[in-house]
């Protein structure tokens, strides 16, 4: 697949890079050789920082600018299959270069403007082929950001608008959906928030660094709406004021101060003392317009409750979007917030939060989706992209009631199970075990395993075909849902393995009893004791997985696993010849075993670097793991799986798990083997 950007801009060469990084092979056209130039350099100075902040060799690097192909030429997209406009926004400029994209580009090729302000619809209103035209709007830094807002115009392809949602994905992409309205989801609410703070600094009800401050303690965010101007450019702001303005109203309107900043192109001036005794007062503001403009774009259709929270979390790096602020502050709180808005601005009180004042309870958030298709096929589809789908009790909640009610239901024929975004699932919530070991609460990480179990059984018992989507990364609790099922089907791209004797724990959700019953006791005491990551190929080749496809083709492979009707009784897939030292030794060797082996003297290669990973991993849940590996191989399924139960509380009490659980996402743990 190729694609290409128009626009080599800082948002056009950001998104271009992204493309290259992701393994794409792009096009980048600006107007002239000069301006191709500009944007090859930004990619590289970027790209230079990568490498100063080793998230890139050096080679790396290389590789990916050497997939970017810069020019002028529009013939040189005659092949591309999707290509992004990203030229500034000026309406007619659009127009334009969307008539040389219908001359250059094949009638198939994907057409998408990342506007952040005018209609798409409207946009498309000169094309030939409007079908074809979608919006996809990024997020600064475009290489950085993982937000993209997917937004189909009044004649785009449905067919074309998933396929440019997959193609998000496999740009590492969180995508989310949206109505063709003017800001969208994410700036709806966002660029209110700027506008309403500098509303405050007019009225004198605090100076620039008290709002500030007050916005980053509200909202829990590094810079407050000045600074943040000031990061991103304050015209931008301005002109994001008055196309919302156009469509919405007067509560839109950019404040006089804006406009002269604005218009100047001057940044906002961040000295001066703090008044704390100003923070109520400004936050009922900040808080109110957030609120009131959320939930209003949501009554619209615009978004979801789940989509705008996770724009928020992930394009704006909210820790809260703002319908999980309106349950941290109480619905009746937030209804009052919203009240004093509507009263102002003489407008209408949103009724999905009027719902939830006269229910008296909280925002409820789907974190499973359910898609029923007109052959019979049910999509199950877990919706936590930002935290990487990641396992909690009000996932399994939600997926168990989903599943139930998809096994039950007589007009569904088959299963799927998938992940939103760039994973399947990447393990259980790390964050939740961390809590609960601190609250000496371990008997509810136990019912939450338990729970977590029986639904697991209710996937692998299910007399309708049930196939697992694996889509992106895949770890954990994640593989572990993955092998309940009659059958995995991975992206060819996909990644997956058992990270837990890694930081402190053990599989616990069927990994140690499976897995065994797939690929034998010695590969699997080897992919749980090293936490070893494998590819889809390599998944495929050990049978872990069950087909391997193109993410562009991944849903016509799992349609055809569907057709194959449950999983029969499986037998251990043979071990590869490149594995069959690892899988004896490891089959053979208890863990003090393997410990006293001399890497260095090992004539296999792969057996020589699995023993190296040993010692740095967790004694404890290695020596667990093992034994209820071997014995659990000897028993029924049912008998396995307890052992893997009864040892959690020992496992969650240890130092080690506790040490291990925190050390995510920071250095690496150093065990006592207590």
């Amino acid at each position: 697949m190729k694609l290409a950007v128009v626009g080599a801009g800082n948002m056009g060469s950001g998104i271009a890079q992204k493309m290259a990084t992701e393994g794409f092979d792009v096009v980048l056209v600006d107007l002239d050789a000069q301006g191709v130039q500009r944007g090859m350099d930004r990619i590289a100075a970027v790209l230079e920082e990568g490498v100063a902040r080793r998230l890139f060799t050096a080679t790396q690097a290389q590789t990916i600018q050497g997939r970017v192909h810069g020019t002028h030429e529009w013939r040189e997209l005659a092949e591309v299959d999707l290509v992004v406009e990203a030229v500034f926004e000026d309406v007619d400029v659009k127009r334009r270069v969307y008539s040389e994209l219908e001359n250059a580009c094949r009638a198939d090729t994907i057409i998408a403007t990342n506007t952040s302000s005018f209609s798409v619809t409207d946009l498309a209103s000169g094309m030939e082929h409007p079908q074809r035209f979608i919006g996809l709007h990024y997020f600064f830094h475009p290489a950085k950001n993982r937000l993209v807002e997917v937004i189909p115009g009044a004649m785009s392809d449905p067919l074309l608008v998933e396929k440019a949602w997959r193609l998000q994905e496999q740009l590492g992409k969180t995508p989310i959906r949206c109505a063709d309205a003017s800001g969208f989801v994410v700036n709806r609410f966002f660029v209110s928030w700027l506008n309403e703070a500098v509303r405050l600094l007019e009225e004198g009800v605090g100076n620039v660094p008290t709002i500030d401050a007050a916005a980053k303690a509200a909202f829990g965010v590094g810079m407050g709406p000045f600074e943040l101007m000031n990061v991103t450019g304050v015209p931008i702001a301005m002109h994001a004021t008055r196309t919302l303005e156009a469509r919405f109203g007067a509560m839109h309107a950019p404040l006089p101060a804006l406009v002269e900043h604005g218009t100047e192109n001057r940044e906002w001036d961040l000295g001066g003392a703090v008044d704390e005794a100003a923070f109520d007062a400004i936050n009922e503001h900040l808080l109110g317009t957030v609120f009131q403009v959320a939930c209003r774009l949501v009554d619209e259709g615009v978004g979801s409750v789940e989509d705008t929270d996770i724009g928020a979390r992930v394009g704006l790096r909210w820790p809260r979007g703002p319908f999980e602020l309106i349950n941290a502050l109480g619905i009746e709180r937030a209804a009052a917030l919203v009240e004093a808005v509507c009263a102002r601005w003489s407008l209408d009180f949103p009724t999905v939060l009027a719902e939830r004042r006269d229910a008296g309870a909280p925002f409820v958030f789907a974190l499973v989706t359910t898609d029923i298709d007109n052959t019979g096929i049910a999509t199950l589809t877990i919706n936590r992209p930002d935290a990487m789908n990641a396992l909690n009790p009000a996932v399994v909640e939600q997926l168990e009631a989903a599943f139930t009610a998809a096994s039950t239901d007589p007009a569904v024929n088959g299963i799927v199970i998938a992940g939103a975004g760039k994973a399947f699932v990447a393990g259980a919530d790390i964050k939740y075990f961390v809590d609960n070991i601190e609250a000496d609460s371990i008997a509810r990480i136990e019912s939450f395993t338990a729970d977590g179990q029986a639904l697991f059984d209710a996937i692998d018992r299910c007399e309708k075909p049930v196939v697992a989507r694996m889509n992106g990364l895949t770890l954990g609790g994640g593989l572990e849902l993955a092998l309940a099922c009659d059958r995995i089907v991975a992206a060819d791209r996909a990644t997956m393995g058992f990270p837990e004797t890694g930081i402190g724990i053990y599989p616990g959700l069927g990994g140690t009893q499976r897995t065994s019953r797939r690929i034998g006791v010695g590969m699997t005491k080897y992919l749980i004791g090293t936490g070893q990551v494998l590819t889809a190929e390599q998944a495929l080749q050990l049978g872990l997985v069950d087909a391997v496809a193109p993410l562009e083709i991944l849903d016509a492979a799992v349609r055809d696993a569907l057709a194959l009707g449950t999983g029969a009784e499986r037998s251990v897939t043979t071990t590869p010849a490149q594995y069959r030292a690892v899988a004896n030794c490891f089959e053979q060797s208890s863990y003090e075993d393997l410990l006293l082996r001399d890497p260095a003297k090992e004539g296999d290669a792969l057996l020589a670097k699995a023993l190296q990973k040993m010692p740095a991993r967790a004694p404890v849940a290695i020596r667990i793991a093992f034994d209820i590996i071997e014995s659990g191989a000897a028993l029924p399924l049912p008998q396995g799986l307890e052992l893997e139960l009864a040892h959690l509380n020992t496992i969650f009490g240890t130092r080690d798990a506790y040490n291990g659980l925190r050390s995510v996402g920071g250095k690496p743990p150093v065990y006592e083997g207590a």
